[in-house]
């Protein structure tokens, strides 16, 4: 089943000197996939991103997430499908410092109105996942960034939404933590079915999905899949990577 449709998409900024930021992106994602996207620095991929997580509207073509046009809804009704059927991973987590890492990860649910049996359940089935049970107490300031990053996961993903956006999850994290959330998106997309978007610099993080696709200067470039050893995917990913260019700097060394 598809979850997420998007065709001959487009994106031009008007201003003094117009910019395509994207143009004809065709892209199709389904039930279970775990899909990453990468590409240099102004290729297109956040601009991508922020019209499928519908904080951007598109200037042409067409964005379906679950058979829904979002960007035909009122206000009011966008922001409940924001709430409902997308789950969201930032970089730099986004949690709440004033609530325990307990109430965060009920956000959702509590802005919902569940019932509180349930929402403990939950909370409960999902912590006992991430490995962060003995942290729900706490509060964000006692806790490692992993833990903080996996407490964010939870949040997203506490709502069963139809797709869950990740936008560099792993870029504050050192590459054991990383390497650590990795394996937690990786896990609960291949036991759970989560469908994926992972939006990366880092092609260690790209390794753990089930296929990538490189965006250079605003259109597709190229798209690889997994296969079955992750080491042989890493590879190919660095490989493309070096064949795409933009600067040394922006993709950050091996580290596997």
């Amino acid at each position: 089943m598809e979850i997420l449709s998007v065709r001959n998409l487009g994106k031009i900024y008007k201003g003094m000197v117009s910019y395509e930021a994207l143009s004809n992106i065709d892209l199709s994602i389904n039930q279970g996939e775990f899909v990453g996207i990468m590409g240099p620095s102004g290729s297109g991929k956040t601009t991508l991103l922020n019209m499928i997580s519908t904080i951007d509207k598109p200037t042409s073509g067409e964005i379906r997430i679950g058979g829904e046009d979002p960007y035909g809804l009122s206000q009011d009704k966008l922001a409940m499908f924001r709430r409902r059927e997308l789950g969201f991973v930032f970089q730099s987590f986004n949690l709440l410092n004033t609530l325990t890492i307990k109430e965060n990860i009920l956000l959702p649910l509590t802005l919902d109105g569940a019932p509180l049996g349930e929402m403990n359940e939950k909370v409960a089935a999902l912590a006992e996942k991430l490995g962060i049970t003995d942290i729900l107490d706490k509060r964000t300031y006692e806790i490692s960034g992993g833990q903080a990053q996996r407490t964010a996961i939870a949040r997203a993903l506490i709502h069963d939404p139809k797709l869950l956006l990740a936008d560099e999850p792993t870029g504050n994290l050192d590459s054991k933590s990383a390497r650590e959330v990795m394996e937690i998106l990786e896990k609960r997309n291949r036991e759970d079915q989560v469908t994926m978007l992972l939006v990366t610099h880092d092609a260690v993080a790209a390794s753990y999905c089930s296929r990538v696709i490189f965006i250079k200067d605003g259109q597709l470039y190229n798209e690889i899949y997994c296969g079955e050893s992750r080491t042989a995917f890493y590879q190919k990913i660095i490989n493309v990577l070096s064949l795409l260019g933009g600067n040394g700097h922006e993709f950050p060394p091996v580290r596997i």
